[in-house]
């Protein structure tokens, strides 16, 4: 059974279906800590429910990034963490972070990257004229949002809509496609080789393996 950690720092819907998964047997895997940046994330009130253990790091008690990071890493590895799952974490993780745990580290971005990579993509996307969206799962390297895509799923923008519209919209996919990539990984059929990702031995395409 793989061992996974949770990266949070707000209400934690994805870490929700995370645990569902695993508490279901469609992930055979245990969450063996969820980690928040934030104090007042009720993600990791989410994780007490579950019974599962929490940790806070918090960038003020650490005297740059990298010394924070180095913290946050140190504790994964002291529980063998087999991966490392992002689930809105919002911090830029150093490159010393995203080398040390290559391979290992899982993303979600609600954009069709390499379209919108960064914050406030559902606006870009407005603004843009853009008449599809969607969420994209990646692998994680140094580049923000850079990290080979593993799958991505397409929700329709219509004239009408507002930003809340497309969230709804993507949320509920991320919901469903979030968990579906990780149990491929615990079960050994994902894989990335030199900064490449495979499913089942064979190459994904850049867009990742997508879903319409």
């Amino acid at each position: 059974m793989k061992k996974i950690v949770i990266l949070i720092s707000g209400s934690g819907t994805n870490l929700q279906a995370m645990i569902e998964a695993c508490e279901n047997k469609m992930i055979n895997g245990q969450i063996m800590a969820v980690i928040s940046n934030q104090a007042n994330a009720y993600g990791l009130e989410r994780a007490k429910i579950a019974h599962i253990p929490t940790a806070l790091f918090e960038r003020k008690h650490y005297p740059n990034n990298l010394a924070m990071d180095l913290a946050i890493g140190d504790f994964i590895a002291d529980l063998e963490a087999d991966l490392i799952v992002l689930a809105g974490y919002m911090k830029i993780l150093t490159a010393e972070f995203t080398q040390r745990f290559a391979g290992k580290i899982l993303n979600i971005h609600p954009s069709l990257l390499p379209k919108f990579r960064g914050l406030n993509t559902y606006q870009q996307a407005l603004e843009a004229g853009e008449t599809e969206h969607g969420t994209t799962v990646h692998f994680v390297n140094e580049q923000v949002d850079g990290g080979a895509v593993i799958l991505q799923a397409k929700v329709p923008i219509f004239p009408d809509d507002s930003i809340e519209d497309i969230q709804q919209r993507v949320k509920t996919q991320e919901l469903q496609i979030y968990p579906l990539v990780v149990k491929w990984f615990v079960d050994d059929r994902l894989k990335e080789i030199d900064g490449k990702a495979y499913l089942d031995g064979q190459l994904l395409s850049p867009q990742g393996y997508a879903i319409d």
